[in-house]
């Protein structure tokens, strides 16, 4: 009989990965700032400059999953509220109900606040940081998708696709306003009460934008 044997050489590459990720958390907790370099971040995680290529297409990239991994924390919370709520009918409304729900019990404002850190404040002067901004939340988007197709398996596609999107673009937007209105990407920042107040009103204001429209009532 023959026994598999663990693959050393994808070991070793996983290896490498998880330490550049790491040493570029560490430098971005330090610095306050993507303000280091590719040889930076290869000497910290101890690995060759190219090997940190081998593995990434460009720092951004590296900063890109570094975000993802801090918003991973969000999307578990995102799935395991939807799991928690009771499958609805189906429709558009009940839909919205499970997802609003979800998005509404998510500590957002501890990631939003994190990603501003890492990626600067998202805004037109800065295409860079819009970029990565939306890639990230686009990331989560992708797996709530996922999940509302599974327990919903017969909703209409392009319906589900246009709920997730309104709602987790609105998301977005209002994670900018919200950066600015309370200073969030400061290193001394925290969140307190009031922070967390004004992004409940904020995702209130999304609720009622997407659920409601903007034909006159």
């Amino acid at each position: 009989m023959t026994i598999a044997r663990p693959d050393r050489r994808a070991a070793l590459k996983a290896r490498h990965r998880a330490a550049i990720v790491s040493a570029a958390r560490q430098l971005l907790e330090e610095q306050g700032s993507p303000a280091f370099s590719v040889d930076d971040l290869a000497a910290r995680a101890d690995v060759a400059r190219r090997t940190v290529f081998n593995h990434f297409a460009s720092l951004d990239d590296v900063l890109l999953t570094v975000c993802a991994d801090v918003l991973a924390v969000v999307v578990d919370e995102f799935l395991a509220s939807v799991e928690r709520t009771p499958v609805g009918d189906g429709s558009r409304a009940s839909m919205f109900d499970e997802i609003a729900t979800a998005v509404d019990e998510a500590d957002l404002p501890t990631a939003i606040m994190t990603i501003a850190r890492i990626i600067g404040v998202p805004g037109e002067a800065d295409e860079r940081a819009n970029a990565l901004a939306d890639a990230a939340f686009g990331r989560v988007g992708g797996r709530l998708l996922e999940e509302v197709a599974r327990r919903n398996p017969g909703v209409d596609p392009l319906d589900a696709e246009l709920l997730v999107g309104s709602l987790m673009n609105g998301v977005a937007v209002i994670a900018k306003h919200w950066i600015v209105r309370t200073d969030a990407v400061r290193t001394d920042a925290v969140l307190d009460e009031a922070s967390r107040a004004e992004w409940k009103r904020l995702l209130t204001r999304l609720f009622d934008g997407v659920r409601s429209g903007y034909m006159p009532t």
